[in-house]
């Protein structure tokens, strides 16, 4: 079968790539595992050619809708994996970009997936940031109501909502993982309202300072990227018959505070005889004003019980990283 990742050439899709390269199968229109036979990246930009011949990448605009309908094709075995989006600080101040990007390259994805023969499995990487304003609740939980108080969480939820209709209507079979904040990115800051949630683990394991935007015991709920890539496999192996009308699944996530980043980092230094860098205070009125609009704990029971994994504990996130990027 063929496997189509939209933001393929990111740091979630280049994962998922190398996770499916390593499982090799998936659950295909014929009900069971079929092998991967090509894995299409579609992304604006790469950072590497690939290494597998069975892994194409395709250079695209996701809000270009004949490049998106083309890189999807006509393969009725073809699953698809939306990953493609513009960032939380990027939505903010780019509005018009925002819609055309997160909203119309969904859209795009999504008519291209209708288009295709049968009933294709599409798993479309949905954010917390649907949640917000009063509606919150301590923890949040997959009946609560969305009420983004972002640009970001406007798309997201828009795009969740679509897809339930999508599948609803028999278009292709969707389902719309809920991501907490995903720890910890390798490589350089980027423009999302949450970048310090990796920021003040990667920069000190670096030696390097982290410039902490908000406040010290600011609440958030994270994941490794490794549960992550793992539920996004889980929540495309779910026969539809467990997922029922609503098919936006929220993960499991600790509730993280810089205060709790620091104790941890300093396990992990003290065992690995590592020199951290300090986390120091940068308080940006703007990223903690989106902050305070994000829930502070989310309940990922009904994805516990659909059989996703669980965040293994703070400190293993932070091995696992080590693990894998330590010279990133």
């Amino acid at each position: 079968m063929k496997v189509l990742i939209t933001g393929g050439g990111g740091f979630l899709g280049s994962q998922l790539c190398r996770h499916l390269l390593q499982r090799g199968t998936l659950t295909g229109p014929s009900g069971t595992p079929e092998p991967i036979r090509e894995i299409l990246l579609f992304d604006a930009h790469f950072h590497s050619p690939p290494s597998d011949p069975r892994v194409r990448q395709v250079h695209g605009d996701i809000s270009n809708r004949e490049a998106v309908i083309e890189a999807v094709g006509t393969d009725p075995a073809t699953s698809l994996f939306h990953l493609a989006s513009m960032v939380s600080g990027e939505c903010e101040e780019r509005f018009d970009d925002a819609l055309r990007v997160n909203l119309d390259g969904g859209r795009n994805v999504f008519e291209a997936a209708r288009a295709l023969p049968g009933l294709p499995r599409l798993v479309f990487a949905s954010s917390i940031a649907c949640f917000g304003g009063t509606a919150m609740q301590d923890p949040n939980t997959d009946q609560t109501k969305l009420t983004p108080q972002t640009t970001y969480g406007m798309t997201k939820a828009i795009c969740e909502l679509l897809v339930n209709d999508h599948s609803r209507k028999g278009h292709f079979d969707g389902r719309s993982a809920r991501l907490p904040t995903v720890i910890i990115r390798p490589g350089k800051p980027n423009a999302a309202a949450s970048g310090w949630a990796s920021g003040m683990f990667r920069e000190p394991l670096r030696g390097e300072p982290c410039r902490l935007p908000v406040r010290r015991d600011q609440r958030h709920p994270m994941t490794g990227y490794r549960t992550v890539i793992e539920s996004l496999v889980a929540l495309h192996e779910v026969p539809a018959s467990r997922l029922g009308e609503d098919r936006a699944i929220g993960l499991p996530a600790h509730q993280v505070t810089p205060r709790i980043a620091e104790s941890v980092l300093a396990e992990v230094g003290q065992a690995r005889g590592l020199s951290l860098g300090p986390i120091t205070e940068a308080f940006d009125p703007r990223i903690q004003r989106i902050v305070d609009g994000w829930p502070v704990a989310v309940d990922g029971a009904r994805a516990t019980a659909l059989g996703f994994p669980a965040p293994p504990p703070l400190r293993t996130i932070v091995e696992d990283y080590l693990e894998d990027f330590a010279t990133a």
